[in-house]
């Protein structure tokens, strides 16, 4: 029976799509401060340890030893969206990055009508790149793609292994970071200053772990196509927070662009997730602790 205390799916999936794109935002706002490296190291160092904390997991087992640390090589290769940030606007980067889990979804497709989907993506790529204005940063662009593939490694991964517990997914946080832990001699001593610390780890809770944790509520309340879809507003929110929080200003080229990736999103989401699949994750980045991001995250 339904409670006064119950928060609709809808609401928590709303709310874990904004937190992604405006910690993505906020962590971009610490660069000049902290360093593209010292972002990383923070977001991901607080993230496992709060993680950890929270779920006090037991050692991972042998068997499950090769499934950790290939999620934790993928959540660290999702990290390559902050070196995209350095060269793109937030909605650009993550417009980009979406692409990953939108080719999953779309070779998993079977319809011919799922060619309409790929096209207006496709669409959305070629108005990304400005072709009647500056066109954006190709090494930029190149950082957004690969943290896209490896977020679509990631959920190929999640998808097999089941691995929506909050026991593998903080294991494999924390072995990104130690896989990222190279990145240390690059982070130079203002991370070290206590209201650094502090706003890395607010970004860390922001973009990762609050995202995550209102993933999983929205999951047990929603279908999982309904939650695919509304996923598809990433995009878009990413525009949004980097407007707002950061004053980026997209052209009505790049805001086509986001709502071609997030139409084609949402339409393939859509044309996939029948109700028999309910329990299976959907195709998007909602099962990392980041814009997967773990969402980029």
């Amino acid at each position: 029976m339904a409670t006064r205390y119950d928060v609709p799916g809808p609401v928590l999936l709303l709310g874990s799509v904004v937190t992604v794109q405006a910690g993505m935002a906020c962590g971009k706002a610490m660069f000049a401060v902290a360093g593209t490296a010292g972002v990383i190291v923070l977001r991901l160092t607080f993230a496992a340890l709060v993680l950890l904390l929270l779920h006090r997991p037991r050692l991972p087992d042998r068997a499950s030893l090769g499934t950790v640390a290939a999620l934790g090589a993928a959540i660290a290769g999702m990290h390559l969206i902050y070196p995209a940030l350095e060269r793109l606007p937030v909605g650009v980067a993550s417009t980009l990055q979406f692409l990953g889990p939108l080719t999953l979804a779309l070779v998993r497709a079977r319809r011919p009508a799922d060619l309409l989907w790929a096209a207006l993506a496709g669409v959305g790529v070629l108005l990304i790149y400005r072709p009647f204005g500056e066109p954006v940063s190709a090494s930029g662009a190149a950082f957004a793609l690969g943290a896209g593939a490896c977020m679509a490694a990631y959920l190929v991964l999640n998808g097999r292994t089941g691995a929506r517990g909050g026991t593998r997914l903080a294991w494999g946080v924390a072995v990104a970071a130690l896989l990222l832990l190279p990145l240390a001699p690059l982070v130079h001593g203002a991370v070290l200053r206590p209201g650094v610390l502090a706003a890395g780890l607010g970004v860390a809770l922001l973009s990762a772990v609050v995202p995550w944790s209102l993933d999983r509520a929205a999951l047990r309340r929603m279908p999982a196509r309904a939650v695919a879809v509304m996923v598809s507003l990433e995009p878009a929110a990413a525009a949004l927070a980097g407007l707002v929080l950061l004053g980026e200003r997209l052209g009505p080229a790049g805001w086509l662009a986001v709502g071609c990736v997030s139409a084609a999103s949402a339409g393939a989401a859509s044309a996939h997730w029948r109700p028999r699949h309910s329990a299976v994750p959907p195709p998007g980045p909602r099962d990392e602790p980041a814009g997967v991001g773990t969402r980029g995250r």
